[in-house]
């Protein structure tokens, strides 16, 4: 018997040993093996953290305490959220070295990257304080349009280059709803009432007797949904709607690092921070992610990230293609709405730093294209990272041995049982995703 169990123990010993070669080897756990070669990142990223946007007269109708001031203006990156997507640079330069893109220091392989941002002060910061990561001390220009223009590649719907039909938009939504905005309540009532305690000034473990009254609660909020006016597809109002913009400025609250005693008034730690931000995922969800919303609205950056694809497959000039052929980094620096159309119009979904399709400050949908050297046959990698909400709150150092997270994305239509893609089928699958009538060459 002790024999038979010295066998079983040598054969399991080995088998774990071959398998963690072979995962040690696998460019899908990071390492590319000896016949891959890493050719051309594609990084969508959200800006980094930033003040909130919403109006705090409005907030605070719902809290028992003012909502807190910033230090910038509404929507504008903090010092700390630059702060943040330099080092997210510097951990990226010291990743694509250790993968053989670039070099690990110096200024020469700055010529072949591109990064667009799009209008707002917290893309076009965020952009800089990736290069300044990226390349410290080199001349990266981080190309964008005026301040309060609407770029069709990151808004095509904004900037009126697209016409989606607000009806059949509208009952796309509904058909996820049951056509029955107040039914969101019940669903995501656990959390709601949550959010609730923390507006009204309840603490952890004790109850609201004697806190003073919101002047207005989430559930008094009445809930509808049509065809939206202006730049908006969906009018859909709900609790939900609103409990979500407000989950979201905790989330920016702590990841700030601000004194515990602020992040929600002293009563949102990690823990709660956690399930209030199922609001906003979940709002992001709906409004978002809804297939014919998310495949209008991300049309126009997937065909022009798909042609820059191609063009590094070719390595010729490809129209719609964003940068050069020589280029080995495309970095496209938008909002967390761009990833979840991305996600939506693909049925991609992630789950990192326990959050399910979550889209925090600075997380990034990542396709990397991979070239077999002796077969010259392409494949393509898909992850999504993001630095972890401590990481952001601590303004901790990243790299290799404390990296943020990283997390594989499987494709489906290509993917295969290593989550990688062939080119020609991820070619195929983009192409599905994307609907033509909702493209506008960019020149």
């Amino acid at each position: 018997m002790k024999a038979r169990a010295l066998d079983h123990f040598l054969i399991a010993a080995l088998m774990f040993a071959a398998a963690s070669s072979l995962h040690a080897q696998s460019p899908a756990s990071g390492q590319s093996s000896s016949t891959d070669e890493l050719k051309f990142v594609v990084i969508v990223t959200r800006h980094g953290v930033r003040s909130p946007t919403g109006k705090l007269d409005q907030l605070n109708q719902f809290s028992a305490q003012p909502w807190p001031e910033w230090s910038v203006p509404p929507g504008y990156l903090t010092a700390h959220g630059a702060k943040l997507m330099t080092l997210f640079g510097a951990y990226d330069r010291e990743l694509l070295a250790k993968q053989g893109l670039l070099s690990a220091d110096g200024c020469a392989d700055a010529e072949h990257i591109t990064i667009l941002a799009d209008s707002d002060q917290r893309t076009r910061e965020t952009g800089k304080a990736l290069a300044s990561g990226l390349f410290p001390g080199c001349s990266v220009p981080v190309r964008a349009q005026a301040e309060g223009m609407h770029d069709p590649l990151f808004h095509s719907l904004e900037a009126g280059v697209i016409h989606p039909d607000k009806f059949i938009a509208t009952a796309a939504i509904g058909g996820r709803i049951g056509n029955n905005p107040a039914g969101l309540v019940e669903a995501y009532r656990p959390q709601l009432q949550a959010l609730e305690g923390v507006l009204a000034g309840c603490g952890a473990g004790s109850s609201c007797a004697g806190a003073p009254a919101p002047k207005k609660s989430l559930f008094d909020i009445p809930s509808s949904i049509g065809p939206g006016s202006g730049d908006h597809l969906v009018d859909l109002k709900s609790p939900l709607g609103t409990a979500a913009t407000m989950a979201e400025n905790l989330l920016l609250e702590y990841t700030e690092g601000m004194d515990k005693n602020q992040v929600g008034w002293g009563r949102v730690d990690l823990n709660k921070l956690r399930q209030l931000m199922q609001l906003h995922t979940e709002s992001a969800d709906i409004e978002r992610r809804t297939y014919y919303i998310a495949r209008a609205q991300a049309a126009n950056m997937l065909s022009h990230v798909l042609d820059s694809m191609r063009q590094a497959v070719t390595q010729k000039p490809v129209a719609g293609a964003l940068g050069k052929p020589a280029d080995r980094l495309l970095i496209l620096v938008g909002h967390d709405t761009n990833l979840a159309n991305i996600g939506g119009a693909l049925n991609l979904s992630w789950l990192i730093d326990g959050r399910r399709d979550d889209t925090p400050p600075g997380g990034a949908l990542v396709f990397e294209l991979w070239r077999k050297k002796e077969k010259a046959e392409y494949t393509v990698r898909t992850y999504y990272t993001s630095q972890t909400l401590e990481q952001m709150r601590n303004t901790t150092p990243l790299s290799l041995t404390a990296p943020p997270e990283r997390v594989p994305v499987f494709v489906p239509g290509c993917g295969q049982a290593d989550a990688f893609c062939t080119w020609s089928a991820f070619e195929s699958t983009i192409r599905a995703g994307i609907d033509p009538g909702f493209v506008t060459r960019l020149d």
